[in-house]
């Protein structure tokens, strides 16, 4: 069963390969192959989740060849509910795309495809070099996902958010040198049995190394001051791949919780607990930012950037207590932030095209096709990304606050999310009331274009709408859904954060495999 673990990567491979190979002239069949291939993963995916229910972390070896010499993938209950968030996310994105939006360019499918691919293997990957590589392979197909569709505005931001991950990548691999150079190995489970032994002298390198890796993660996760790249490149690219770039956020927020909790973690001896008290404090102020962002946005777009920031400011804030409640209520965050993020990402889209010449911009437009509709998705949305009652977002912030009664900055933490929420809430309000209360009435003149003026036409009416809404709205109700079933999706992050904390098992899975199977059938 452990040779399934490397069908999430090999999948996209071959998907994306097909695609520009044998159907790159052909739009059509790209959209069955790519919504084809993204039910299999989610089959996949589900199925994965399910085999690693049972606690008992499973590595696969590519080729055959024993850690700490070969490439090694390993499926645990963190890397297995990634796997299932980013291919329910992946089939959302197909989908909207293939409903018309995926003509304004080429190679769209094989581009989402090779992301899923890089996407798959960070999770899954048991070594820091391979992490590397996966993250230049998610990094390579997004810069195309960005620019697919052209335009000067979409050039501009691409150029500074590839400068920006170009030097992130480089830091990386100063990173992996450093710390190879210290401890002879990059296996993530060697790493955290040999972290602890390293000599006085060599522990100031090796930090050195931790503390650049750390810079990396948190660049990919957004967090102040290395945010700035996000509202500029999510705004000025697709509502496809933005929603898509959803997960890439979170690829930061996992790596930081894999590799700070696994290899330099309490354990580690002295370099134990190396970036703790970074985290936290920075959150803090990456919240704050993007409630002020929202609060400042004059365009929708900007608005959904900004409240992306504070909600990973909120997942950062439980990260950064690197125990098993704070993780609970991470992991639970980010299922629901996730999937409000696309779904606003999605939404605005759909708002904009209906609005002619105004687009999404918060001004007085005159009403526009399925306005009543879009109003209801986006006030759900809405509400569940500010963390108000009844949805996820809500629960999600009770996880958080919960986590936090007993951190020695818990009056700072709980002021600051709840003061941030307070902003975001006008925000939202104030884009709310405008965009679909505030309606002027269409011109009249003679010879206007009533779709420039933003007038819903027929065709308006009626082209392009049942899918993209269907889609929208599925991502709002997986939220509602999270809300319902609060309970077991807690219990299981629970066990999730549980088996997390219990390094041993991870390290016998990939250095001792034959033990740990042993130790499982007993």
């Amino acid at each position: 069963m452990t040779n399934w673990i490397v069908i999430p990567t090999v999948l996209p491979a071959m998907t994306a390969a097909l695609l520009i190979l044998a159907l790159r002239h052909h739009l059509r069949r790209q959209r069955i192959v790519s919504v084809g291939a993204a039910v299999l993963m989610l089959a996949l995916a589900i199925w994965l989740f399910m085999l690693a229910s049972d606690g008992t972390p499973r590595a696969y070896f590519l080729g055959n060849w024993p850690a700490p010499f070969g490439i090694t993938l390993v499926l645990d209950r963190l890397s297995a509910t990634m796997l299932l968030l980013t291919a329910v996310l992946a089939l959302a994105v197909v989908l909207y795309a293939s409903a018309g939006w995926d003509r304004k360019g080429r190679h769209f499918h094989a581009l989402l495809q090779f992301q899923l691919l890089g996407v798959n293997g960070a999770f899954l990957t048991g070594d820091l070099f391979n992490l590397f590589v996966f993250f230049e392979v998610m990094l390579i197909a997004s810069y195309g996902l960005m620019l697919h569709g052209g335009g000067a505005p979409r050039l501009k931001a691409g150029f500074h958010y590839v400068a920006i991950n170009l030097v992130a990548s480089t830091l990386f691999l100063f990173a992996v040198g450093l710390i190879y150079a210290v401890t002879g190995t990059l296996n993530m489970a060697d790493l955290a049995v040999k972290v602890a032994e390293v000599a006085a002298d060599d522990q100031a390198l090796l930090k050195t190394g931790a503390v650049l890796l750390f810079v990396v993660f948190a660049t990919k996760a957004a967090l102040v001051p290395l945010h700035w790249w996000l509202p500029t490149a999510y705004a000025a690219t697709s509502a496809p791949a933005a929603a898509m770039f959803m997960i890439m956020t979170k690829v930061g927020a996992y790596t930081i919780i894999r590799v700070y909790g696994l290899i330099f973690g309490a354990d580690a001896g002295p370099l134990g607990a190396v970036v703790e008290p970074l985290v936290i404090p920075a959150a803090l102020v990456t919240l704050l930012v993007g409630a002020v962002g929202v609060l400042s946005s004059r365009n929708l777009r900007d608005l959904v950037c900004f409240s992306v920031i504070a909600s990973m400011g909120n997942l950062l804030i439980a990260v950064g207590l690197f125990d098993g409640v704070g993780t609970t209520a991470a992991l639970y965050y980010i299922i629901h932030s996730t999937l409000t993020g696309a779904a606003l990402f999605l939404l605005v889209d759909l708002i904009a095209t209906r609005r002619g010449k105004r687009l999404d911009g918060l001004a007085p437009a005159p009403e526009f096709a399925n306005q009543t509709l879009l109003g209801g998705l986006f006030f759900l949305a809405a509400i569940g990304m500010v963390g108000l009652p009844p949805l996820s977002g809500f629960l999600g912030k009770l996880l958080i606050l919960d986590a936090t009664r007993d951190a020695p900055q818990a009056v700072l933490i709980w002021t600051v999310v709840l003061g941030a929420s307070l902003l975001m809430t006008i925000g939202f309000a104030r884009a709310g009331s405008v965009i679909f209360w505030n309606n002027v009435p269409p011109p009249v003149a003679t010879g206007a274009n009533p779709a420039d003026a933003g007038a819903a036409t027929p065709a308006a009416m009626t082209a392009g709408v049942a899918l993209p809404i269907l889609v929208v709205a599925l991502l709002v109700g997986g939220t509602a859904a999270l809300s319902l079933g609060a309970g077991p999706a807690t219990r299981a992050f629970e066990a999730t954060s549980a088996q997390l904390l219990d390094r041993d098992a991870y390290i016998r899975a990939v250095l001792a495999p034959d033990a740990s199977i042993r130790t499982a059938e007993r």
